[in-house]
């Protein structure tokens, strides 16, 4: 029989094999195609169940969770067997508004930010961020504030998978700080629910004569023996999706032991989520845009010490390249933002200003600030833009949200614009997440610039980031059809870039994660003690391999090359 037919005896749920169902699932958003044997929408956690034991039975056969297909790693990509979760497992189970300090508050992040739990959110993985915000602000407000720029197209389960972040993530985190509990089908074909333990809970499931027991026992002996060297590799960065957070699943204050914040951000290389309990908050209702035109990255450490000060909610940049483009294509973003073109025109006066007064700016600041009192949350935008006087900026604080929106939409849709209007080209992210500490971007960003300077011909990009935790976004537009350059620019780049980010203490990813793009670089990353590591708890959970292959540990650069898509 052919795996479809195999397939198709084993579960009650859809198994698609046709061109057309293979073709959908061979890209997500990265520069990759890869092609599937079969893509099952399992029905319920049966399927997931008889799926793993029909793969641990056959030799060659693995199971790649997917959901939107959002992803800009290569993620969910796959040559064997596709699990879609949007057709079945897209159901909000329940949402619950808790009565003021009822619930414990979020345990602290890199960054030390308290925030309060207003409530949560119990959700299976394959429904839409869309969908599930809406829900949440209908029960009192409530929001899980880690969503992503995709947040209309991704959907929560791959939120956790890749630990999403985006322009809330300075005040609220990621979204490993989100899960509270969840559910999964493991290598040995039973679903297990994960979540924080207690020591003496921790010693009962140590005790258990169960895969679940051997893997709490695997898992305390690897993290024990080697706290040291994990505590060491721990990027100091407040973002990081690049391997597994091993460092984070023993807690050596309260002795509490979560093997959540291991399979957060594990891209679906250790099981099959089922479900997902996530904490709420409700965000403020106010709020105002300081916004910075930096002549000079010179300004720029003193500017962003002095923002960050003054606690903004967010703190977003673009460059000159992104200002240019919004020029350009300014009647199209006209079009985005709605409403008049004439008072539309009128508002980018500011920039219009700002260019002819100092010249093109290197940067665009947002510091975003907010409270539930609109007076209060300008008194704060107005208070960070005095505490710049005498650095000589051109600054300006939004009136209105209609104002503020015009900034986000530059922010977010520039580089959609440049991708959609410039022919025979295609988006190649592959250095298009690095973190390093914001107080070195004033040293980083000129280093970074120097490296791009002599791919320029080759290369169309803008920069665009979270300036508060030192998180960029470059995600250049190549012609991938001539593939010994493309490989020749991907590998000479990549490497120097993330030799740099490595020189400042970085991250070679803080919100895209590994997939097959930045899996050969994990070691580099990390060093070869702590990827072994990372092998052994890969093997740990899945001994025959069967959970999304080369991706976090195993992958090539020859496997990425070989599977780079072309632009026509």
């Amino acid at each position: 029989m052919s795996i479809e037919q195999d397939l198709a005896a084993v579960v009650k749920g859809s198994v698609g094999a046709s061109g057309e169902a293979l073709s959908a699932a061979s890209h997500d958003a990265s520069l990759f195609e890869v092609r599937p044997r079969a893509v099952v929408a399992p029905k319920d956690v049966d399927d997931l169940k008889a799926l793993v034991r029909y793969a641990s039975a056959h030799e060659g056969v693995s199971l790649t969770g997917r959901s939107a297909g959002t992803d800009m790693s290569g993620g969910p990509l796959t040559e064997s067997v596709v699990v879609s979760f949007t057709e079945h497992f897209n159901h909000i189970k329940e949402v619950v508004e808790a009565p003021q300090g009822a619930l414990p508050a979020l345990p602290d992040d890199v960054a030390g930010i308290d925030v309060d739990v207003t409530g949560y959110a119990v959700t299976e993985p394959g429904v839409y961020y869309r969908d599930f915000d809406k829900a949440t602000l209908e029960k009192g407000g409530q929001i899980m504030p880690s969503y992503p720029a995709s947040r209309e197209l991704c959907t929560v389960g791959g939120m956790a998978a890749n630990n999403s972040g985006g322009e809330k993530t300075l005040t609220y985190g990621k979204t490993e700080r989100y899960v509270r509990r969840l559910k999964m089908v493991c290598a040995d074909g039973n679903e297990y629910e994960f979540k924080p333990l207690a020591p003496a809970e921790m010693a009962a499931k140590k005790g258990l004569a169960t895969f679940e027991g051997e893997i709490y026992r695997a898992m305390s002996d690897l993290i024990g023996s080697n706290h040291g060297l994990l505590q060491k590799a721990k990027p100091i960065v407040s973002k990081n999706s690049c391997g597994y957070y091993l460092w984070n699943v023993y807690d050596e204050k309260t002795g509490v032991f979560d093997l959540c914040k291991m399979i957060v951000g594990s891209q679906g290389t250790l099981g099959l989520i089922t479900e997902i309990e996530y904490a709420l908050v409700k965000p403020k209702k106010h709020s105002h845009l300081l916004v910075v035109f930096l002549t000079s990255l010179d300004q720029l450490g003193a500017t962003a010490e002095r923002v960050l000060e003054q606690k903004p909610e967010s703190f977003e940049s673009y460059d000159d390249q992104t200002l240019k483009v919004a020029f350009k294509f300014l009647p199209q973003l006209m079009k985005q933002m709605g409403g008049n073109l004439v008072t539309l025109g009128l508002e980018f006066m500011p920039e219009m200003m700002a260019v002819l007064e100092g010249g093109m700016p290197k940067l665009v600041l947002m510091a975003e600030f907010t409270d539930d009192d609109d007076a209060a949350a300008l008194a704060k935008a107005v208070a960070a833009r005095e505490s710049l006087k005498g650095l000589h900026e051109k600054t300006l604080v939004t009136a209105t949200a209609k104002a503020e929106n015009k900034y986000w939409v530059i922010r977010r849709e520039s580089f959609n614009m440049l991708r959609k209007h410039i022919h025979g080209v295609r988006t190649a992210p592959f250095i298009d997440d690095f973190v390093v500490p914001p107080a070195s971007l004033p040293a980083f960003l000129p280093k970074l610039n120097a490296l791009l300077e002599p791919y320029k011909k080759d290369l169309t990009y803008t920069i665009a980031g979270h300036v508060g935790d030192g998180n960029f976004h470059i995600i250049p537009l190549m012609d991938l059809n001539d593939h010994e350059k493309t490989q020749r620019i991907i590998r000479d780049l990549s490497v120097k870039v993330y030799a740099l980010v490595h020189e400042f203490h970085g991250s070679i990813t803080g919100e895209h994660n590994d997939g097959i793009i930045r899996t050969p670089f994990v070691k580099m990353q990390y060093g070869e003690k702590v990827y072994r590591l990372f092998e052994e708890a890969k093997k740990i959970w899945d001994p025959k391999g069967i959970f999304n292959p080369g991706k976090k540990v195993g992958g090539t650069l020859e496997y990425a090359f070989d599977h780079i898509v072309k632009s026509s």
